[in-house]
């Protein structure tokens, strides 16, 4: 099993704890961790923007990837989330067989 991380922000806590919510509920995701108060700059149509967002990382499978990206999009409440992943090269063989035991 391939594993991986997946990185997304949020407008706030409480909305990157209900995505979060139903990703692990519906078991595309093992387990999120919830970070708030992170500040954000970014470009967006055209300006620069600084904003106070919350952070959601996920640990699944990758081959769950465009599913939960699917799931994060249509739950989001921006018009284009970061939704972004990266692949876990390698960690604790239990808590990686986890993860492939508590997703689908």
């Amino acid at each position: 099993m391939e594993a991986a991380f997946i990185y997304v922000t949020a407008v706030d806590k409480s909305e990157a704890l209900e995505i979060g919510r139903v990703l692990v509920e519906e078991r595309l995701v093992a387990c999120v961790n919830v970070l708030e108060g992170i500040t954000s700059l970014y470009w967006w149509e055209g300006e620069i923007h600084q904003e106070s967002e919350a952070v959601l990382v996920a640990k699944t499978k990758r081959m769950l990837l465009d599913d939960v990206i699917e799931r994060v999009r249509s739950l989001h409440s921006y018009d284009c989330p970061c939704v972004v992943s990266w692949p876990i090269e390698t960690g604790n063989r239990a808590y990686l067989q986890w993860i492939e035991n508590e997703t689908k």
